[in-house]
């Protein structure tokens, strides 16, 4: 099944979208409601939080005085990690449970406050951020929950800043304008990216790119890879691997496809071959079919490699499995290297490209085109890393 982990700061509206996509047919796991679960009366959670912080956090009637553990634990960062050991694994246990009991077919938001300050975002197929403005944030817990506006600072300045969500965030959604505005933004992820990742996740069926149409730099483009590579380990651990970005979207200020290269080194490729289903499950599925590089220089034998793509339709991606020193695996990393430190190589492979692109729109004919301008370059930039004493 699908899992999107939901987050955003206090006061950001993240609730809002949970009920929208709940309304549209998503499973939503509340986090909030599991924490208050965990440490009920009676329960093991609320023990423990006795024993570590004293009785002075328990009200009247033996249940959580949360303001008082509140002020316990805000602002002193030992106690609040001492809480969080004794909340998060009972929250996450609960968590999966609840998922592990949701339809095979079912789009799964797990609602999570602290997702990035925890480190969760890699267990997700998706994250999803709700971001809106300071002030607005500040104005909302003044009139939905009575804070002080010293108070609402404390809260915030406690959970990561924007900048740091952003940087975990796959879908960033802004909520500074009105219900209406932001439910038509959660219908249109839903429809147009949940939907149809979720069906492709479920047939194992990776995004293909068909035609090719070069767009500026994204100066995204490495942060993207890093969440995709931060699912990618996790998804084939313990196993170590190496995992790279490469192709032309990791070369700073390139013209590219949109697409996302990222190189995998394995042992061998039956070991590429054993960890197909785990890339599968966390959203790579296989291209079908034998893959394989040209080989540089011309002439040789075809380097074989495993191809995995993303069932994600927003986020499309080429993950190419190769044996961690072999020559595909060499050449893909002294390709980038080499374009990445010259930029006049760099400049002619922009000019390669463009006339490539316009005669040849398929992604076959476009990448069969360019083989005689790289026969040329592997010799330059074997030379260069002779030269400069590159090494992979």
């Amino acid at each position: 099944m699908l899992m999107v982990g939901l987050t955003g700061g206090i006061g950001s509206g993240k609730s809002a979208v949970a009920a929208r996509l709940g309304q549209l047919g998503a499973v939503v796991i509340d986090s909030d409601r599991i924490a208050r679960e965990v440490v009920a009366p009676g329960s093991e959670g609320l023990a423990e939080i006795v024993a570590t912080f004293g009785p002075g956090v328990l009200a009247p009637d033996g249940s959580l005085d949360r303001p008082a553990l509140g002020a316990v634990v805000f602002g002193d960062e030992a106690a609040r990690r001492r809480l969080e050991a004794i909340t998060h694994p009972r929250v996450r246990a609960r968590s999966a449970e609840l998922a592990a009991a949701a339809p095979p077919d079912a789009i799964v938001v797990n609602d999570v406050p602290l997702l990035v300050e925890v480190g969760l975002a890699p267990t997700y197929h998706l994250v999803v951020v709700v971001q809106t403005a300071p002030e607005i944030r500040l104005a909302r817990l003044a009139r939905d929950r009575g804070m002080s506006r010293a108070e609402a600072e404390r809260r915030i300045a406690a959970q990561a800043d924007d900048a740091r969500r952003r940087a975990a965030a796959d879908v960033v959604l802004s909520n500074d304008a009105t219900l209406d505005d932001l439910h038509v933004a959660v219908d249109a992820l839903w429809h147009g990216r949940l939907v149809p990742y979720e069906e492709n996740l479920r047939h194992r069926q990776p995004v293909w790119v068909r035609q090719v149409q070069l767009v500026d730099p994204d100066p995204t483009w490495p942060q993207q890879y890093d969440r995709l590579a931060a699912r990618i380990r996790r998804a084939v651990a313990p196993v170590d691997v190496r995992i790279d970005h490469i192709g032309s979207t990791a070369v700073p200020g390139l013209p590219a496809k949109d697409v996302i290269d990222i190189q995998l080194g394995v042992p061998s490729l039956a070991e590429a071959d054993d960890l197909a289903e785990r890339l599968t499950a966390a959203g790579f599925p296989r291209f079908p079919g034998r893959w394989w590089d040209t080989p540089h220089p011309a002439g040789g034998q075809p380097w074989d490699k495993r191809l995995h793509g993303s069932a994600d339709p927003g986020r499309r991606v080429h993950l190419h499995v190769r044996e961690a020193g072999s020559p595909g695996w060499r050449y893909a990393l002294l390709m980038r290297d080499h374009l990445r430190a010259d930029p006049e190589q760099r400049a002619a492979y922009l000019a390669v490209k463009r006339t490539v692109a316009a005669a040849n729109p398929d992604s076959a004919g476009y990448a069969t085109a360019k083989e005689p301008w790289f026969d040329e370059e592997h010799v330059r930039a074997e030379e260069w890393a002779a030269h400069t004493g590159w090494r992979p």
